[in-house]
């Protein structure tokens, strides 16, 4: 019989607030009702601590629960396994809490660089390669320019050598947004670029929800066709009838600039024009969008 998550937390809260009191007393409940059978089957003698409605808890108790663990191999009351690897997990003991762990993929990130100069045995010559890596194995400050891509293919066929709008940065840190798959930390590479204040670019879909997302990430500047070939190439198909509830805010974010900023001539092909365009319809010729202030309503949707 091992001792279920809320158990162990019940538990851990008990062992801290015994840090100021010398016994501290839980109503009778069924995490409770638990915690009483656990100690029965362990032979863990109670006494006078437990009545119909109450179960009192001492330092003396916590200590003979911590005693049994530790012979059970299962890890001491105060150890906290939420957010911890399995192997980090393993360390702690032998009981491993997959609902609370860290996913294997939650501080995984995919990124392109350049090729290394050598290739590798075995892999043909070509000119970036695709990493996925932790997320902290990055040195961030070793870039200049964030460039976040929303869809996959887009980010396979990214060079960054090619757009004229990133000639002024001479090493991107390019990196896949993400999705049920990859991207698990991508926020937080976001998180922690944005505390430098530098740009942050995104290449996505130019439609509501698209904008919404760069938005959302924290994203400096749009990358998009120049205007007027963006307006001749945009299409109504281009841009979902269901992304209509993201036009709101979008329109609000542009009420919000200044009169002389570029973004809204931008915008108002989505929200006057109702016309979008997908990445993939591009092409190579881009520059960069400024997105003005982010507000709090974009931040909540991350």
């Amino acid at each position: 019989m091992n001792l279920s998550s809320r158990v162990r937390n019940l538990l851990r809260d008990a062992g801290q607030a015994l840090r100021s009191a010398p016994s501290v007393e839980k109503r009778r409940s069924k995490v409770v009702n638990e915690v009483v059978a656990w100690c029965e089957a362990h032979d863990i003698e109670l006494g006078p601590r437990i009545s119909h409605a109450r179960l009192q808890f001492d330092r003396e108790l916590l200590a003979w629960i911590d005693e049994t663990l530790a012979a059970l191999g299962e890890p001491a009351i105060a150890a906290d396994l939420s957010g911890l690897t399995s192997a980090e997990q393993a360390h702690l003991g032998n009981r491993e809490e997959k609902s609370v762990r860290e996913k294997p993929r939650d501080r995984r990130v995919l990124a392109s660089f350049p090729a290394v100069a050598e290739p590798r045995p075995g892999l043909a010559c070509r000119p970036r390669d695709f990493i996925d890596l932790d997320w902290c194995e990055l040195d961030l400050d070793a870039f200049d320019v964030l460039v976040q891509v929303e869809n996959l293919d887009g980010f396979y066929a990214f060079e960054p050598t090619i757009p004229a709008a990133l000639a002024s940065w001479s090493c991107p840190l390019v990196v896949y947004r993400g999705d049920s798959h990859y991207g698990g930390a991508f926020a937080k590479v976001a998180e922690a670029w944005a505390e430098s204040a530098r740009p942050h670019l995104y290449l996505g879909d130019f439609d509501a929800k698209g904008v919404s997302i760069a938005l959302a990430s924290g994203a400096t500047h749009l990358l998009l066709p120049e205007r007027q070939d963006l307006a001749e190439r945009a299409h109504a198909g281009h841009l979902p009838p269901e992304q209509q509830r993201y036009q709101k805010a979008l329109r609000d974010h542009a009420s919000r600039l200044p009169i002389d900023h570029p973004l809204p001539v931008y915008l108002d092909i989505l929200l006057l024009e109702q016309r979008g365009l997908r990445q993939q319809w591009f092409g190579d010729v881009m520059e960069s969008v400024p997105l003005g202030e982010v507000v709090p309503e974009f931040r909540t949707r991350r």
